[in-house]
């Protein structure tokens, strides 16, 4: 964790640097905002409330040697650890009560087909595909229809029919004719 901190702090500064327009090569120092690094873990396996993990201990020199230190610090958010923080922040403790009893359903099977239903992309896609295609041929059929609607109107005009007459041969009201007439 702590080196996926790190990768993300670089990326974060940089983005900084880059929108303040700073020069990282120039004399004066950049200030920069104390990074925190906070991760909250929900996962098996950390029996303590919170627990500090240091980038050196992946060093081959080990723990405190080299140049470039980042510290996390992992809080526990499993049901039954850091209460206080659980009492101040209700969606967490929701958030953890529901992990909990997930948990419990998968070691007692009941979502094992939900985990095992794998997502298929092709189908997806292929589903999504027809959907739009589909769509788009009733679209493309309505405008069709429209405009023969239009050019039958123009026709009619064009053999010196009224409005009226035109309206009742195409079974329609006399507005929809006079907007289209209006709106060619």
């Amino acid at each position: 964790m702590p080196l996926r901190g790190l990768l993300y702090f670089a990326q974060q500064f940089e983005g900084l640097v880059d929108v303040r327009g700073e020069n990282i090569y120039g004399k004066g120092r950049i200030g920069l905002p104390t990074p925190e690094y906070i991760v909250f873990y929900n996962g098996s396996g950390m029996e303590t409330d919170s627990q500090m993990l240091y980038l050196s201990d992946a060093y081959s020199a080990g723990h405190g040697k080299g140049c470039l230190e980042c510290r996390c610090k992992v809080i526990n958010i499993n049901r039954g650890h850091n209460r206080e923080l659980m009492e101040r922040c209700h969606r967490l403790w929701e958030y953890a009560e529901l992990s909990a009893e997930v948990e419990e359903n998968i070691r007692k099977g009941m979502v094992q087909h939900m985990l095992l239903t794998e997502y298929d992309e092709k189908k997806h896609l292929r589903h999504t595909f027809e959907e739009g295609r589909q769509e788009g041929l009733e679209a493309g059929m309505e405008k069709g229809r429209e405009e023969l609607f239009r050019e039958q109107i123009h026709k009619k005009l064009s053999k010196g029919k009224t409005i009226p007459e035109i309206a009742e041969e195409l079974e329609t009201e006399v507005s929809v004719i006079e907007h289209i007439v209006s709106h060619p």
